[in-house]
């Protein structure tokens, strides 16, 4: 892999890379147990679609080890769970919604008790055939939100009268977070009805809500901890508050501490995915592919509840447009209401399911006119003046995508690599190639405008070291290291002389989550306004004692500088200590600008956004519809990086997971509605050799535009987008296998299986 980005000595190692290596990096699972713990396991729904009649536990009450049960009789709260749309019970019953779906919890002295005792669960129910897919949900009128329709210009007319027209359909597949660490939590009784819970989750606010309602008792009296998480990708932003109010009713009725961690194989079972989406749409357009008109009918998979389906649905209108100017557009996006798990958040929260429908359009557009995809996409870019407002009313100030598609283009050689595959696919029957460069425009901030907010605490100790504790959490992404070095910076001391405490909803109340690409850009801000504000007193103490201005004072190299001396951050310290000066300070962010009616989806949902873009290359063989990605060149704006290392990474990581979700991984469920995919022998994750046997990545060179930290930009959700190339790429390897000017049909994920039948469509 090559990659062209700055080197910096400065630079921090991840702050927790050395103990994972080590395997001394303590997760949940790794805590000492409280004497007396006990562990909980699922008592799951075998059916989808069933109405209970009766439940026996008898014969898991008596299993050995057993403790006793939980069940919704037990809670003392709402038994619905605090979401949104309140329409989640805590157990299910007396409606089986999913296969898979909890009813209660069996207590025992081991884990391995606890769920060897759940299989004993005897059922006496009613089954009707479950709504699996999104289709017979909108043909039966099942779903969990009202149906939304965002409008601009006038779509059927532009339409009726454009020069050229297709149409088509695609089925984009979920996708499981499968991250490394399940689900899990640790719930500990405190004294005076307090508790403290070990949760892992990308949002401990929300978490500390749950229990709190569950338990019908003040958000006070709850604690919620996190030092870090094995991996999130979106699948613990709401759904590890499942397990966190599972493992308080345990201990609240139990008056123990109760620990749960689900398997893989209940995880995945338990769990809600990425969205999947059926797209319906309508596109006319002009001789130079240019798009008059687009409808779109959006069907997204909900599960059986809300949980984030509204604003997954509302992400994925907002990127329909992805890079490009819609004149004239009507979008109705239906939330379908089907027998399976409740679908969450996932890495680009709805985004990538509309980027993928515009780009397959773009193509199909070129291959109807014989023109070049590149060409189309160019030619519908967002522009100045008249095309540059998306269909939601926000303006794109900071459009960068012709100056970043055309250098990509340029520096990966498109043209000559594109002219040198025609003349391969001419020459050739059985392998053919394919290459695409496609966009990405992602805008960044949460479309709930009030989560765009952070809170820090700064502390800095007598010995000059110092910690800080913000409301983010760390999933692996290097929130805390990219935080820690900006708070050095302020400081002006080496990274690793800034630590990170565990994200602590005793620290800081009502933190957002750690979503929405957003950790650094609201919790480096936070961070640094309360540095600030601790170097400002530090600063203040020493201008007096040397009688200099505040502003003369610098700190540089681990040293405090002013013009008559020099001298050592700690000695700062304690001396401002020593005259009693405050040495810790709290810190707030707030985006500016933003604003957003969520009853007509329109305003600015975003403060900036973010680009790149991919080329890919790839060779299919037609015979059994197996391929390999050869090359991708990235070029990816991350604005001026604070961590060139941990933004590379991101980019990787986001591409190899993009590249799963759009080629390997397949979610399975059966008749009954039985998800059969279920581990790592029948879900298949990217491998090393999956990926493109040659990767070039490359960062844009110029800083944000809007007032972020450090100029810098969002890495964690765009990057995913860039696999997109590669699913276009494999599309156009598919056309070369006959010639034609008719769409191709492909739906995701791309197994080799699907690739053989559009080959054999086409023919």
């Amino acid at each position: 892999m090559n990659t062209n980005v700055p080197t910096d000595s400065t630079h921090r190692f991840h702050e927790s890379a050395t103990a994972q290596v080590q395997g001394r990096a303590s997760y949940i699972d790794d805590l000492p147990l409280v004497e007396g713990t006990l562990h909980a396991a699922p008592l799951k729904s075998p059916l989808a679609n069933a109405q209970l009649i009766a439940m026996d536990l008898e014969a898991v009450l008596a299993a050995p080890g057993v403790v006793g049960t939980v069940t919704a009789q037990d809670i003392p709260g709402d038994p619905l769970l605090a979401t949104f749309v309140h329409d989640e019970p805590i157990f299910a019953g007396p409606q089986l919604m999913h296969l898979g779906q909890v009813m209660g919890l069996v207590l025992g002295h081991s884990h391995t008790q606890a769920r060897q005792a759940a299989r004993h669960m005897r059922l006496q129910t009613t089954q009707e055939p479950p709504l699996l897919h999104a289709r017979e949900a909108l043909q039966a009128g099942s779903f969990v939100l009202p149906k939304v329709t965002v409008q601009r210009g006038d779509a059927a007319q532009a339409l009726a009268q454009a020069p050229h027209r297709l149409e088509g359909t695609l089925e984009i597949g979920g996708q499981e977070h499968f991250y490394l660490e399940s689900q899990i939590a640790y719930a500990i009784p405190q004294d005076n009805g307090h508790w403290l819970i070990h949760s892992g989750t990308q949002h401990p606010g929300e978490v500390q809500h749950w229990v709190a309602h569950a338990l019908h008792i003040p958000l006070s009296q709850v604690r919620v901890v996190c030092r870090r998480m094995g991996g999130g990708f979106g699948g613990k932003e709401t759904q590890a508050g499942h397990l966190a109010v599972w493992a308080a009713l345990a201990a609240h009725k139990f008056g123990r501490p109760v620990k749960m961690r689900l398997d893989r194989g209940d995880d995945i079972l338990i769990t809600g995915k990425r969205h999947p989406f059926s797209h319906d749409w309508q596109v006319g357009f002009d001789p130079r592919g240019r798009v008059l008109g687009l409808d779109s009918v959006q069907l997204v998979h909900c599960g059986h509840s809300a949980d984030l389906s509204g604003p997954v649905a509302d992400r994925a209108i907002f990127h329909t447009d992805n890079a490009y100017f819609l004149s004239d557009l009507h979008i109705t996006s239906h939330r379908c209401k089907t027998h399976t798990q409740s679908h969450t958040a996932f890495r680009g929260f709805g985004g990538p399911q509309g980027v993928l429908l515009i780009e397959t359009v773009m193509s199909d557009i070129a291959r109807h006119l014989g023109l070049d995809a590149l060409d189309v996409r160019l030619a519908n870019l967002y522009g100045v003046g008249e095309r540059d407002t998306t269909p939601y009313g926000m303006k794109v100030e900071d459009n960068i995508l012709h100056p970043l598609m055309t250098q990509l283009a340029e520096r990966c050689d498109y043209r000559a690599r594109r002219r040198t595959i025609s003349d391969w696919n001419a020459q050739h029957s059985v392998l053919k190639k394919g290459l695409a460069l496609t966009p990405v425009k992602f805008g960044i901030s949460f479309t709930a405008t009030q989560f765009n907010q952070a809170g820090a605490v700064v502390s800095v100790y007598t010995d000059g070291s110092v910690r800080v504790n913000h409301s983010g959490t760390e999933m692996g992404q290097g929130l805390h290291t990219k935080v820690c070095g900006l708070v050095a910076h302020v400081l002006g001391l080496p990274a690793a002389q800034v630590q990170a405490s565990a994200s602590d909803t005793d620290q800081v109340a009502n933190a957002s989550a750690t979503a929405a690409s957003s950790g650094t850009d609201l919790n480096g801000r936070a961070a640094e306004n309360a540095a600030l504000q601790v170097r400002h007193n530090i600063a203040t103490c020493i201008a007096k004692l040397d009688a200099c201005s505040v502003e003369a004072v610098r700190f540089e190299g681990g040293q405090v500088i002013t013009p008559p001396r020099q001298r050592s951050f700690t000695e700062a310290v304690q001396y401002a200590y020593g005259q009693r000066v405050q040495l810790w300070s709290d810190g707030f962010y707030a985006t500016p600008k933003i604003h957003y009616d969520r009853t007509t989806l329109t305003g600015r949902p975003f403060y900036y956004f973010a680009y790149g873009a991919a080329c890919s290359e790839v060779a299919i063989d037609t015979l059994t519809g197996e391929y390999r990605v050869l090359r991708t060149d990235i070029l990816h704006d991350v604005g001026h990086s604070l961590h060139p290392e941990i933004d590379i990474g991101q980019i990787e990581g986001g591409f190899a997971q993009g590249l799963g979700w759009l080629t390997t991984e397949e979610l399975v469920w059966n008749a009954k509605g039985e998800l059969l995919t279920k581990g790592a022998s029948t879900y298949k994750i990217p491998t090393a050799a999956d990926m493109p046997a040659q990767l070039n990545i490359e960062l844009w060179h110029e800083a944000n535009r809007e007032d972020t930290v450090g100029g810098s930009k969002a890495v964690g959700e765009p990057p995913f987008m860039l696999a997109i190339s590669v699913f276009e790429a494999l599309r156009d390897a598919i056309g070369a296998t006959h010639p034609g000017h008719a769409p191709i049909r492909l739906d995701t994920p791309a197994t080799p299986e699907r690739v053989l039948g559009a080959i054999l469509h086409r023919i």
